[in-house]
């Protein structure tokens, strides 16, 4: 039985719980490597340079709860070797518990390199260095199942299953359904190139359907399982309690599911971003959805905060943005509808912060109207 807590919880009692040093809001488990940016763009071929980073989609998840202010705990394996130095000391700054990082002294750490471009553009490349990584040796008998547990929510992607044998075990294991288990959040990321054989689409389909929460993007389901719409991927996908399709530029749609076995759908559309770099978006929409639900938000604020989350990623060059506070943030999730239309954020827009009723970001109206909805919500 999953803890109904996370999804019931008032926003002090939340609060409360995560000043608990003996509590984790959130664990997230899968690959961290190292990454070379590139100095300028274009081909690999042809850039002179990079600058050294690190990525990994849980681990992104992991450091941006923990910059607003949740404890968070990566659970990873990495070489004994200086990049795997480099990727704990990294992520343990952003404020990360890594205290269940395990080290692998016969495996290395994983690296990857990349362009410029964003990950949908024609000319963009990425090559792997991963292929016997110390994080592909990850299973039920190398990761500490315990620790993975200790949390109220337990986070997961569809990456980790592509790795290895024993990275899909693991998952396995730990999308099954079984009582007392912490609330299972799975984003599909769907990586085509990394899964060896045709079997990738299947795999994460039923991986999802274990999950309690579950993240999946309308492209990336048309692309896997030939699904097309938000509700067409919530009639292949009806088992999680809930679904957030996420639509681009346009927006994302919540489906809740009710006490009487039906939905609730509630859409809203993203804020306009000037764009930096388009990467990172993804995890940092996670991270502000769960960081939402960790402190008992209505359905509209969780959708709100995640695309908050994902500009502050958009608006700078690497993967990680600084978040706004929790105050700024939630002024502007408590905008009213036509306010909220008008939001465009920019480059440096986190950081104002200092004074009330100061302009955040471009369009952003009018002060806050308590209380006002811009969701579209109803029960089929």
């Amino acid at each position: 039985m999953v803890r109904s807590s996370i999804v019931t919880a008032p926003a002090d009692e939340a609060a409360g719980r995560n000043e608990d040093a003996a509590v984790v809001d959130v664990v997230c488990l899968g690959e961290s490597m190292v990454t070379f940016l590139p100095s300028r763009p274009g081909r690999l071929a042809d850039v002179p340079s990079f600058g050294r980073g690190i990525g990994g989609a849980e681990s992104n998840v992991a450091c941006a709860l923990a910059a607003a202010g949740h404890r968070a705990r990566w659970v990873g394996r990495v070489g004994a070797d200086g990049f795997g130095d480099h990727l704990v000391d990294t992520i343990a700054g952003y404020g990360v518990d890594t205290s269940a990082v395990s080290r692998d002294p016969h495996r290395p750490t994983g690296v990857y390199f990349r362009t410029a471009d964003d990950r949908d553009a024609d000319g963009f490349e990425v090559v792997y260095y991963r292929a016997g990584s110390a994080a592909s040796a990850m299973s039920p008998l190398t990761v500490p199942l315990d620790e993975l547990a200790a949390g109220r929510v337990l986070h997961l992607s569809g990456i980790t299953a592509a790795l290895s044998a024993d990275c899909l075990d693991l998952m396995r294991t730990l999308t099954a359904r079984r009582a007392g288990r912490p609330l299972v959040s799975f984003d599909v990321n769907h990586r085509a190139n990394l899964w060896r054989g045709p079997d990738g689409p299947r795999v994460l389909l039923d991986l999802a359907r274990g999950a309690d929460l579950v993240f999946v993007g309308e492209d990336e389901a048309l692309t896997a399982w030939g699904v097309r719409g938000a509700a067409a991927i919530r009639a292949t996908l009806p088992q999680p309690g809930t679904l957030v399709v996420k639509q681009g530029a346009a927006g994302a749609t919540v489906y809740t599911r009710t006490g009487a076995g039906s939905d609730t759908v509630t859409t809203v559309p993203a804020p306009r971003v000037d764009v930096v770099a388009p990467v990172g978006a993804g995890d940092a929409f996670a991270a502000g959805f769960l960081s939402a639900t960790l402190r008992g938000l209505p359905v509209r604020d969780r959708l709100r905060h995640g695309h908050l989350m994902a500009a502050a990623a958009l608006t700078v060059p690497g993967d990680l943005g600084t978040p706004p506070s929790r105050a700024h943030a939630d002024r502007l999730a408590a905008l009213d509808p036509q306010a909220w239309g008008r939001l465009r954020l920019g480059p440096g827009w986190t950081g104002a912060n200092a004074a009330p009723g100061a302009a955040p970001a471009t369009g952003a109206g009018p002060a806050p109207a308590q209380g006002a909805d811009d969701q579209e919500e109803r029960t089929p």
